[in-house]
């Protein structure tokens, strides 16, 4: 047992404030002994109390945060913001403790992730690398005048382009503009010697020319309208989704992931399917990547965990469809160890039709006392199961094999990088899930650096008084975490599909990512107001519940429109699902407030000319979230296309515009960029005289440009 988790022990039991203050105060100071005096102490009386802690408190969590490894003096969380964006640093606790062959193994894994990076703005746009690669030469060249406001804003765009592996917004999914003209870049492409393709060079100032990265306007054509590159620019919809209708896996109960690794386009007339893998498209990347992970297969921390890396190398090696499977239930399965990761061509969200995933890496490094104390929560998956709203027939008998486990993230690229998930639960494929089980983990590391980064102001601007206030500052940190940890373990994992019903991509098609989204948040929010939770000793009140359903329904209703332009409508799964989940309680609250002098469950307030949203019966609210689950659910394992277009149409897409506008107005007085984003560590190996690896090093840029142009002159493999 650590030290760390002593003194949780310790802190949880007593309470001793006087006592806290006097460890914390031994371990700041820069003497060796008196560190030695607070390890000893704490050890002491820690084995005393070995029983006493199984808590996951607020208060806990902070001795944790006190009391965590020393990392490096001055570090600055937020180096730099621009645009709507802010760049966070994150930093790597615990590396110190993993040996050396950890250490390899997690350097294996990060540069196997970073070897792909080019294939993420492939798959974006057709014509991203070679814009990125312009953008890498001027900003890496010494001929440039670096003044003006022309200058500015090239730099802007290229740090727009690398913050989202493309020319297209990674969120809103619109074009970046450019803010400067194609006089000036023509002029700087000369000074460096640059060149660019007639299409490319339209495609960043031709505002209506690839204008949507993903198109979800159930009545355009999806394919047509998306510029993203899964799809041949001549492709359509009716093509796409009658190629994949002509595809039949050899088990039916056991789908094979069509389309998940590969690219439609026409030839001669006839659709055919161009492969991701070594020797087919963007091979040259994916064989850097196969190289390191037989590296990374290598020094593997025991022989599950190596066999799936060595299927995931195979997969890449072949394409083979069959081969992924088998790769996703090894990995499922290797759960031993203290490294883990996430590779390969994931999430389908890009897809408008929800088929081909996008290259994606995590390397993890096990959080043992975080995870030991949030191991509860996947230990109870089946209490959860069994006492959710949802029907009977759509319930799991058996949830199989979840895992949690709360994470340090060393490195990450493609889709993964610079923005990233807090949280992930995989593998997708619904019948591995069932079968096999599925692995959840939360980032907390990364949710930790979001932490220090925040800047301050949204909480006060928003929240409709000091009780709402205080109730978030008391507990919103610890509600979010289980908030995460519920929607990832648990929502993504219950539940199941009537049998004969084809996967959400075939049923549900372009609302299959929102709802399923939507679904796994209501889980969370739907059981984060049950006592159970405080019975197991999750969360100290039910008021951390209530903490969490003030934050869901101000974000949901409010605050996150502010990601989005002056009348746009919103286009991103995950924003559309927590308006349909916010806007259906608020619509429920309303209709059973019938009465003249009925308080709705969901009030809508006006005060000094600002809109405030107030939760005046949380019952009631976790009542209409329980029954929008179960309908959603009922969607899913039925595959009921028009109702759940019809739900996500009526609620999750289109915008107050009266309230846009305020949120807009009101968010940008307090001067905080909606989006963040990180730079990594970078690992280094140490080498003896003889080029033997003696040991991994961690260094931790500050310079959001110079990493990216770094990743440009090492990882140019495409």
């Amino acid at each position: 047992m650590s030290e760390l988790f002593h003194l949780q022990q310790l802190t949880y039991s007593f309470k001793l404030r006087t006592f806290e203050r006097f460890c914390t105060f031994l371990f700041n100071q820069k003497l060796q002994p008196l560190k030695s005096l607070y390890l000893a102490l704490c050890f002491g009386v820690s084995l005393l109390l070995a029983s006493a802690c199984n808590d996951a408190t607020e208060a806990v969590n902070t001795m944790a945060d006190k009391v965590a490894e020393k990392m490096p003096d001055n570090f600055v969380w937020q180096p730099e913001s621009f645009a709507d964006k802010k760049i966070v640093r994150y930093q790597i606790p615990g590396w110190d403790r993993l040996s050396l062959q950890q250490k390899q193994l997690v350097y294996h894994l990060t540069e196997a992730g970073l070897a792909g990076r080019d294939i993420m703005y492939e798959q974006n746009y057709r014509h991203n690398l070679e814009i990125r690669k312009m953008l890498d030469a001027i900003l890496a060249s010494d001929a440039v005048d670096r003044s003006g406001e022309d200058w500015e804003a090239l730099e802007t765009y290229a740090k727009n382009v690398y913050f989202s592996n493309g020319i297209h917004h990674h969120y809103s999914m619109d074009k970046f503009e450019p803010g400067f003209d194609e006089a000036y870049l023509k002029g700087v492409m000369a000074k460096t010697n640059t060149k660019l393709s007639a299409e490319a060079m339209r495609a960043i100032f031709d505002p209506n020319y690839d204008a949507k990265k993903v198109s979800l306007d159930a009545d355009k054509d999806l394919v047509a309208n998306s510029a993203v590159n899964f799809y041949g620019p001549d492709v359509t919809q009716a093509e796409a989704e009658a190629f994949f209708a002509a595809q039949t896996s050899p088990d039916k109960m056991r789908p094979l992931s069509y389309g998940i690794n590969s690219r439609l386009v026409k030839k001669n007339g006839k659709i055919v399917e161009e492969t991701y893998k070594v020797g087919g498209l963007y091979g040259p990347a994916l064989e850097k990547v196969v190289m390191h992970l037989r590296e990374a297969q290598k020094v593997a921390e025991n022989k599950a965990q190596g066999d799936a890396i060595g299927l995931l190398a195979d997969f890449y090696t072949t394409g083979d469809l069959k081969t992924w499977d088998d790769y996703n239930i090894a990995w499922s399965q290797a759960t031993e160890g203290d490294i883990d990761y996430i590779n390969g061509f994931v999430e389908v969200y890009n897809d408008p039709l929800g088929y081909t995933g996008s290259y994606e890496n995590i390397v993890q490094i096990k959080d043992f006392d975080a995870s030991e104390r949030m191991k509860v929560v996947a230990d109870n998956a089946q209490y959860f199961e069994d006492n959710s709203t949802i029907m009977d027939e759509h319930k799991k008998k058996n949830v199989t094999g979840v895992s949690y486990k709360v994470v340090a993230v060393a490195g990450e690229a493609g889709d993964a990088s610079p923005a990233t998930p807090i949280g992930v639960n995989l593998p997708n494929a619904d019948w591995i899930r069932k079968e096999y089980g599925s692995k959840s983990v939360s980032l907390g590391n990364i949710i930790e650096a979001y932490d220090n980064a925040s800047g301050p102001g949204f909480l006060q601007e928003f929240a409709h008084d000091d009780e709402e206030i205080k109730r978030v500052k008391k507990y919103g940190k610890v509600a979010d975490k289980m908030g995460t940890a519920l929607h990832e373990v648990i929502g993504h994992a219950s539940g199941q599909l009537n049998p004969g019903i084809g996967t959400p991509k075939e049923t549900l098609k372009s609302y299959a990512s929102t709802l399923e989204e939507a679904r796994a948040d209501l889980v969370g929010l739907y059981f984060i107001m049950d006592p159970k939770l405080v019975e197991l000793g999750l969360l100290e009140s039910i008021d951390a519940g209530k903490a969490e359903y003030d934050s869901y329904i101000r974000n949901g209703m409010m605050t996150q429109l502010r990601r989005i332009k002056p009348g746009d409508v919103i286009e991103e799964s995950h924003m559309r699902n927590r308006q349909l989940n916010a806007a259906y309680a608020f619509m429920r609250a309303n209709e059973d407030a019938s009465g003249e002098n009925d308080v709705p469950a969901i009030e809508q307030l006006m005060r000094d000319g600002k809109t405030y949203f107030e939760i005046h019966d949380y019952d009631a609210v976790r009542g209409y979230f329980g029954e929008l689950l179960r309908e959603i659910q009922r969607i899913k394992s039925e595959g009921d296309y028009k109702a759940g277009k019809d739900l996500v149409e009526d609620f999750g897409v289109n915008v107050d515009e009266i309230l846009h506008f305020e949120v807009l107005e009101r968010s940008a007085a307090l001067d905080s960029a909606p989006y963040g984003g990180f730079i990594n560590p970078r690992l280094v190996a140490v080498k003896d005289g003889d080029g033997k690896v003696t040991d991994i090093k961690v260094e931790y840029p500050d310079d959001f440009v110079e990493q990216h142009l770094e990743y440009a002159r090492k990882y140019g493999n495409l």
